[in-house]
């Protein structure tokens, strides 16, 4: 239990040190504007920001998912002998006081069989390495000549063993495959533990295993992350690019219909009928012309034209919590302040 303290406080402060790289790497991209996509399709344009802060907040609950279940590490179970106790006059609470533990466990039987704190620790991990994964999937992606979102450092990427072009994404792929040990050590701690009567069991001493890999895998997986998003180079162009003809601005379309008293099932019909007419012709949204889309509707005017651009639907999203540039401001405040590096 005392190594469990050591290890949530090493990874709190790795947790700390990576999300203090989403927010540097935020700042600098609040105008950043690339696809943000629901089903893998492009859906509306958001800001680089806005993407990487999402992040921060998983990571924000890793944070406080560990302190919380050290709060039910800190029981000593010194004195709980084999398991009924000790007939010697031990002073529990001197001991606790002499330890640094909170309190003594208050049932010597459970104090010797419980093994919630490493299945809580356990599973605090493995969140924590699947929310990396989905981290390091994106930087993937991201990578891909298709996409061409990002240029990972020579450093967490290597060459083919045949193919001499290749520029591998082994790290983040490395991050992906262990969270799945850690999502196996899990599975294996409750297999473990979910039949055993009191008090305790020989079969426990297979807990130390998962508990020390799960801690072994997660820790350099968060320094790695870390380095490589400080490494990392975006590419604003090519994600802007990507925003281009991509029809994502057509709820823009449909609310300005709604502002202009139309409901937004009509909108919804109407807007569906203009992203037909761009796909049969081959065009953006955003190189329609007044006169095309009054075609459509007559409450349609020139006020419209500027909302079909991916830079101006990202940056219409103000709503607390939002895509545009000022809300991600706001939401980098917030971020410092819950990391208190406030200025």
């Amino acid at each position: 239990r005392m190594w469990t303290k050591e290890a949530i406080e090493n990874l709190r402060s790795e947790i700390r040190s990576l999300q203090t790289a989403l927010i540097e790497t935020a700042e600098k991209h609040k105008r950043t504007v690339l696809p943000g996509l629901t089903h893998q399709q492009h859906a509306q344009p958001v800001s680089l920001a806005h993407h990487l802060l999402a992040y921060f907040w998983m990571l924000e609950r890793d944070w406080e998912r560990l302190g919380d279940t050290y709060k039910r590490t800190d029981m000593m179970p010194l004195g709980s002998a084999a398991m009924a106790g000790s007939g010697f006059p031990l002073d529990r609470q001197m001991t606790v006081n002499e330890l640094g533990f909170a309190a003594p466990a208050p049932n010597s039987m459970d104090a010797v069989s419980d093994r919630d704190f490493v299945v809580e620790f356990i599973s605090a991990c493995t969140l924590l390495m699947t929310h990396l994964s989905r981290l390091s999937q994106e930087l993937i992606n991201w990578s891909m000549p298709e996409f061409g979102f990002v240029t990972l450092d020579d450093a967490y990427t290597t060459g083919s063993s045949i193919m001499p072009q290749k520029k591998n994404p082994d790290v983040c792929e490395l991050i992906r495959g262990r969270s799945a040990r850690l999502l196996g050590n899990l599975t294996a701690i409750f297999a473990l533990l979910k039949a055993l009567p009191l008090a305790y069991n020989r079969d426990l001493q297979d807990d130390k295993p998962l508990l020390f890999e799960s801690f072994d895998l997660t820790l350099p997986s968060v320094r790695l992350i870390k380095a490589m998003l400080e490494t990392a180079a975006f590419h604003p162009s090519k994600m802007a690019s990507a925003t281009r003809g991509d029809y994502s601005t057509a709820t823009d379309l449909a609310d300005y219909l709604v502002r202009k008293g139309s409901t937004f099932r009509e909108a919804h019909e109407l807007v569906g009928r203009i992203v037909r007419d761009c796909l049969e012709k081959k065009k953006g949204l955003e190189r329609l012309t007044l006169k095309e889309l009054q075609s459509f509707s007559p409450l349609l005017d020139e006020g419209v034209l500027s909302l079909l651009k991916p830079i101006t639907s990202m940056s219409s999203r103000t709503t607390e919590g939002g895509t545009a540039p000022s809300s991600v401001t706001t939401q980098i405040r917030q971020a410092k302040k819950a990391l208190k590096i406030c200025k």
